[in-house]
Order: C-alpha cells, then sequence, then structure tokens
C-alpha cells in the first residue's frame, strides 16, 4: 500500500511493510527544506534494529539510578512506611506505563522522533511549543541528576582523598571542589552524548545489571549493620493508613507519575529504533513497571535501615554510602551512582532535547548541538536549589512537571489513536502547506486544549519553593491531581475541538 503526496510538489511516497512498520519508499527522495535534517528523517525501516532487550535494558538502566532512588527514600522521609512507599510507586509506574506504550506506538511504526510526531497534532511549526516545554524540562532533570552525580564524586572522593578535598574553601554555598565535581561530572556526559545513540544503546546494555548488583551490595551493607534485614521492615509509618496517609498518598502518587511523564511524551525518540511494536511494548512493559517497583522496594529498606542504624532517615544514597569508612566499599559506591546517573541522564535528559531544540531550528542545530544547548541551560536553572530538599522535589518539582506533560500527552493520545486512529503521512510531517501545516503552521486546537488543561492541572499549586502563593488559588482542590487533570483535560477538550470544527486536517494545495 502506498500513499503519495500531492503532484503540485515532488513527490514523496511512503509504503507500508507486512508488519505493519511505515517507511520512505524505496528510491522516493527523503523529505527535505527548513522542517527537514538528517536528525529528524524517519529511520528507515531496516535501521530499527532495538530488540525486546534493548528497551528493557534501556528502562533498567534508566529507573536504577540516585533520583529514582530518592524518590521512594523521600517517601520515608515525609512520613511513609515501606509497604506505603513500594504501593505508590508500583501503582504510578503501572498508570504512566499506558501512555507511554500508547505515543511509543508511533516510534517503530513510523521511525519518527517526538517533535516530529507532535507535528501531526500541534502542526509543524506548532511543534516546538510542546517540544521546547519538554525540553526544558529535560534541561531541569538534567541539570538535578548532574548535581547528583557531581555530589557522588564530591562526597565520596573527599572521604577517599580527605579533608583537604571535603572543608575546601566555600564559593557560593558550596565547597569549590564540589563545584569541581559538578563541572567534571558535566563534561563526560557531554562527551558521552557526542558519540551518538548506538554508544548510548551499547552503554544501557552493561550499565544496567552493573547498577543492580550495586543496590543489592547496599542494601546487604545496611541490613549488616542494623542487626538483621528484620529491622529494614520494623520502621512504622508516620500516617497509618486514614486520611493522613491518603493526604498525602495523591500529590506523591502525581509526583511519581510526573518522575516519567517526561519519557511519556518523548519515548518515540527511542522506540524509532525499535525492530517491532511487539519489541517496544514487552521492553517497556518488562521494564519500567517491575524495575521501577524492585529498586523502590531496595531503596525503601535501605532507608529504613538507615533510620534504625543512625536514628533518622538518610534518603539520599550518597550521603548514605559517604558514612562507609571502607576504601574499597566507597570506590565501589562512587563508580554505581556515576555509572547509573550517567544511564538515566543521558537516556532520559539529553537525547530528547537534543531533537526537540533541532526541532525548533532544523537547519542550524544539529542533534549534537542540541543536546549542548541542554547541558548549558541545565546549568542556568541552578539545579542545587530544586534538589535542596525531598518536599520541594517531589511535590513541587515533580509535581508542576507532571501537570503540565500531562496535557501534551493527553492531546498526542487523541490525536494519534482517536483522531487518526495511528494513520500518518511521513512527507507532510515535514512539509508547508500539506496536511499538517493548519493555519500558519500552527495547529490552534492543540493549543487551546494544551492552556486549559496546563491552567486546571497547575494553576492551583503551590509553587513553593520556587515562587509564593498560588497562581490561581480557586483551583487549590484540583492542585493534587494535576498529571491526571492536565491529560483528561486535554484530551477530552482537543478531541472535542477536532470533531466540532471539521475533523478532517485540511488537504495540501
Amino acid at each position: 500500500m502506498t500513499d503519495t503526496a500531492p503532484t503540485a510538489i515532488p513527490p514523496t511516497s511512503q509504503v507500508t511493510l507486512a508488519d505493519g512498520r511505515v517507511e520512505i519508499a524505496p528510491g522516493a527522495p527523503q523529505p527535505s527544506g527548513p522542517y527537514a535534517n538528517a536528525d529528524l528523517l524517519p529511520v528507515p525501516a531496516a535501521g530499527r534494529t532495538w530488540t525486546t532487550y534493548n528497551f528493557s535494558a534501556l528502562w533498567v538502566g534508566m529507573a536504577h539510578n540516585t533520583a529514582s532512588w530518592t524518590l521512594a527514600s523521600g517517601l520515608i522521609a515525609v512520613g511513609m512506611d515501606w509497604k506505603q512507599a513500594v504501593f505508590t510507586i508500583a501503582l504510578a509506574n503501572l498508570i504512566v506505563l499506558v501512555p507511554m506504550l500508547l505515543t511509543g506506538h508511533a516510534g517503530p511504526k513510523y521511525g519518527i522522533p517526538f517533535p516530529v510526531f507532535a507535528r501531526a497534532s500541534f502542526g509543524v511549526r506548532g511543534a516546538n511549543l510542546p517540544a521546547v516545554v519538554r525540553a526544558l524540562v529535560a534541561c531541569g532533570w538534567f541539570g538535578i541528576q548532574t548535581w547528583i552525580g557531581g555530589e557522588a564524586i564530591y562526597f565520596l572522593a573527599g572521604k577517599l582523598i580527605g579533608s583537604g578535598w571535603s572543608n575546601a574553601s566555600p564559593v557560593g554555598g558550596h565547597a569549590w571542589t564540589m563545584w569541581l565535581s559538578f563541572a567534571i561530572f558535566w563534561a563526560i556526559q557531554v562527551a558521552i552524548i557526542h558519540r551518538g545513540m548506538e554508544t548510548i544503546r551499547r552503554f544501557e546494555n552493561w550499565a544496567a545489571p552493573f547498577v543492580l548488583v550495586g543496590a543489592l551490595v547496599m542494601l546487604w551493607w545496611m541490613s549488616s549493620k542494623a542487626g538483621g534485614v528484620g529491622p529494614l521492615f520494623d520502621q512504622p509509618s508516620r500516617l497509618g493508613w486514614g486520611g493522613d496517609f491518603w493526604k498525602l498518598f495523591w500529590p506523591s502518587l502525581m509526583g511519581m507519575i510526573g518522575f516519567w511523564s517526561t519519557l511519556s511524551l518523548n519515548i518515540p525518540d527511542f522506540t524509532r529504533y525499535g525492530r517491532s511494536q511487539r519489541a517496544q511494548t514487552w521492553g517497556q512493559a518488562l521494564g519500567l513497571p517491575t524495575t521501577m517497583t524492585l529498586f523502590a522496594f531496595l531503596s525503601v529498606l535501605v532507608t529504613s535501615g538507615s533510620q534504625a542504624v543512625y536514628g533518622k532517615p538518610v534518603w539520599d544514597p550518597v550521603q548514605l554510602a559517604a558514612k562507609t569508612d571502607n576504601a574499597a566499599g566507597l570506590l565501589y559506591a562512587l563508580v554505581t551512582v556515576l555509572v547509573a546517573t550517567l544511564s538515566v541522564n543521558i537516556a532520559a535528559n539529553l537525547v530528547s532535547p537534543a531533537f526537540d531544540f533541532s526541532n525548533v531550528a532544523p537547519r542550524k542545530v544539529s542533534f549534537r548541538t542540541g543536546a549542548l544547548i541542554t547541558a548549558v541551560l541545565a546549568v542556568l536553572i541552578f539545579p542545587w536549589k530544586l534538589y535542596s530538599d525531598p518536599q520541594g522535589y517531589i511535590f513541587t518539582w515533580l509535581g508542576l512537571v507532571g501537570g503540565l506533560l500531562g496535557t501534551v500527552a493527553g492531546i498526542l493520545v487523541a490525536d494519534y489513536w482517536l483522531v487518526r486512529r495511528t494513520r500518518l503521512h511521513l512527507a507532510d510531517l515535514y512539509r508547508t502547506g500539506g496536511r499538517y501545516w493548519y493555519t500558519g503552521g500552527w495547529n490552534w486546537r492543540a493549543v487551546a486544549a494544551f492552556l486549559a488543561g496546563g491552567i486546571l492541572a497547575i494553576g492551583g499549586a503551590d509553587f513553593h519553593p520556587l515562587i509564593d502563593g498560588r497562581p490561581v488559588p480557586a483551583l487549590k482542590p484540583l492542585a493534587d491531581y494535576g498529571w491526571a487533570v492536565g491529560l483528561a483535560t486535554s484530551l477530552t477538550l482537543y478531541l472535542a475541538l477536532t470533531l466540532l470544527t471539521g475533523r478532517r486536517e485540511p488537504e495540501p494545495a
């Protein structure tokens, strides 16, 4: 089956293969012009080689990281016990897996990255709105993760080198050696991303099991200090299962969903390399909820153990590891934390904005240039402030991110699955005047749905410690359900506007 673009322009056809995947027809010209470059073009079917193991390893590598650890241990720090924390995280990851698989479907079918996929619903130019929002969120995440990696170098190297490193002169509230550690880790990541996607795939394959072993070692160490596994399970909840727990549960659930709501948008950046729909579906289903729940279980047990041993929960694994005096253990902990942080930060927080910034100006910004822009902006958002306490980290940063990105996910799902029934025309995703040009390159329906969903999702949220107060106090009752409110509102409104104003997109001139 072949779909051909209008004859008014040089025709570019697409073919549907027997397994349902679509590619530019052999011998047909590749899309070109101001909205195309080599990094944004569809991956040919022959280049889509990632298997179920590759996707599972990707998720194991991304889930087993320091930030994931602090999600679970942070719940312990704010009053939950291990059962409540694991339940919250397991449910959140089962929920977020659904939009992850729905948006991921376009990757192996068409071989396109997230910003190009978003052109179908937002317009060829309008896709820059969700792409830039997603990219800026990634910059924040990249900065947080880079600070965590730098903190690992600083704390653990200080234990190995001595007080000269740990007690160096302060600059801007932190020792200058902390800033140096931050810069070193920043440079390592930029060097890896510069080598491209295939290097990332190979890195994720071996990083995943390495990090899991490191988490198990930390569990063994903490249980031995606590006098066995029993005390790790014995730490009581400060909330019980009554009203105090459920009051904390809903914002915590939305925060946990918000943690991976970023990837639920740009997962096509990875699934575009998938060998089949089965590979990405099974790889993600086996990789995301299972490994996140297992890692949460490990982290809450270790954090509960730290409460039994030290009298208070140590929710940061880097600071917890720094409490050992064994040089070999410290070195192993340092390497594990660095590999874990590299694994998630490069895959989750550099790949996406690299494509997103490239989408803004395809002729001027390549994938590598986009990655460098991300790395620079990540420093300018002051990530050390976002990560300063678990309350602000979970409920402010993750809650706001989840609420805002949920609105984009709702629009993508509504357009791709309900309006278009998964049918896209590849050539028109890259040209003016085509099916996805709408009005001046923008689809006003998507913009309206995004604004309405975003206001309802985060308008009533407490922005502290970023700013004081709530932008729209009347929306406070919705604040604890930001991701769900944003997704449901934007999906419903976009679908309604599309059906009321004409379901079919304008035919190309």
